[in-house]
């Protein structure tokens, strides 16, 4: 507490410095501690200790590494995230409020044979100035709040938009737009590995509208408009070449008594890393090395139930498609992938859950390659 007093004098005679008077500044430090064990069977074999399927799942890391085993049991500690936020009332009745959060999920660089030290990674890193935010957080086109409560770090991963990327966003009311970092991804004429490009200068443009209903529904609508670019040498080959992305996404969540639905459907042109974690790119090169956009549509339902006001369950299924033209892209790219979960929670008090649930999941390639995944995880969450 101590710090926190300080830290607040500390932030009060910058601003008194910069000249700008304050009411007073809150802060706060949250977050939670995660441990999960996860027991997961690999159709094709799993992939080595650490990567990422290992850590949660991801579609197209399932198909698996052959001579590997299929069972495997991973522990880890991961998820756990923690963060800071200010919030300021400045004179006037303006607001300044600023947000950091960080995890360790994602990273490669650790290893479980001694310390299992994994560095920490940026989640959220925002600053809110009344209508305006600014910095890194959830892309303008996902509603995180429809996402189901699932132990797996995602859930439904397959079926929903989930990007984190910088932007800077305008609010007013239920209305959202942003202009947000855009990343083209593409499959190279009859196949090969993913080119990802930078280049370009026009950001993806978003917009989003919340509404609610009585009863305590809420729904939001989302539309995106994105230019995908790629100007590079690939090998001897200049590529040069722009084209336009599009989409929508509908999400919502509807109380039902105690209970809640949730759902996410989307569809679009050149969606490429906005769905499934980018399970198809965003479109491909054709004879003439010129982007021609993959069609991709996908969604999740979510039922939660409350047995109890400590026990809880969620069936939740998801899917994903992508419109491949294989005379194009080949027949190794990503064509559909589904999951399915479920699972039952208990909260002996309101920090404190523990829980187990069961995940299928299935990927399909257009050559009819497959790969599949079981997986049972058991986890403890404590929200600080």
């Amino acid at each position: 507490m101590k710090h926190l007093k300080l830290a607040a004098l500390i932030s009060g005679a910058m601003l008194a410095m910069t000249g700008t008077a304050y009411a007073k500044t809150d802060m706060t430090f949250g977050g939670y501690i995660k441990a999960d064990v996860m027991f997961s069977d690999y159709g094709n074999g799993a992939p080595d200790s650490g990567s990422l399927s290992r850590q949660f799942y991801v579609p197209g890391t399932i198909y698996g590494e052959k001579g590997n085993g299929k069972q495997v049991v991973d522990f880890q500690a991961r998820e756990s995230r923690f963060n800071f936020k200010t919030v300021t009332d400045l004179e006037g009745g303006h607001s300044l409020t600023g947000f950091i959060e960080l995890d360790f999920m994602t990273h490669t660089d650790g290893n479980e044979r001694v310390s299992n030290s994994y560095s920490p990674r940026i989640r959220h890193a925002f600053v809110t100035y009344d209508n305006w935010t600014v910095g890194q957080t959830w892309t303008t086109f996902q509603n995180p709040g429809a996402l189901p409560e699932n132990l797996d770090f995602v859930g439904a991963a397959d079926g929903t938009p989930f990007v984190r990327q910088a932007l800077i966003k305008y609010t007013s009311g239920n209305f959202q737009i942003a202009l947000e970092n855009p990343e083209t991804t593409l499959t190279p004429h009859t196949g090969g590995a993913r080119i990802t490009s930078g280049s370009g200068v026009v950001p993806d443009v978003i917009a989003r509208y919340n509404f609610s209903q009585e009863g305590g529904a809420a729904y939001s609508l989302a539309g995106i408009v994105r230019q995908l670019n790629v100007e590079e040498l690939q090998g001897t080959t200049q590529l040069d070449s722009t084209d336009v992305g599009y989409g929508v996404s509908f999400a919502g969540v509807i109380p039902v008594g105690k209970d809640d639905f949730k759902f996410t459907a989307t569809y679009g042109e050149g969606l490429g890393r906005y769905m499934a974690l980018n399970y198809a790119n965003a479109g491909v090169l054709d004879s003439n090395n010129e982007i021609q956009t993959i069609t991709s549509y996908g969604g999740f339902v979510s039922y939660r139930h409350w047995w109890s006001e400590q026990w809880r369950s969620s069936l939740t299924l998801s899917g994903f498609s992508a419109d491949n033209d294989v005379n194009l892209t080949g027949g190794s790219v990503n064509k559909e992938a589904y999951s399915g979960y479920v699972n039952l929670l208990y909260s002996p008090s309101k920090p404190l859950t523990f829980g187990v649930e069961f995940m299928h999941a299935l990927n399909e390639r257009e050559d009819g390659v497959d790969g599949d995944l079981n997986r049972i995880m058991f986890s403890a969450k404590y929200v600080l």
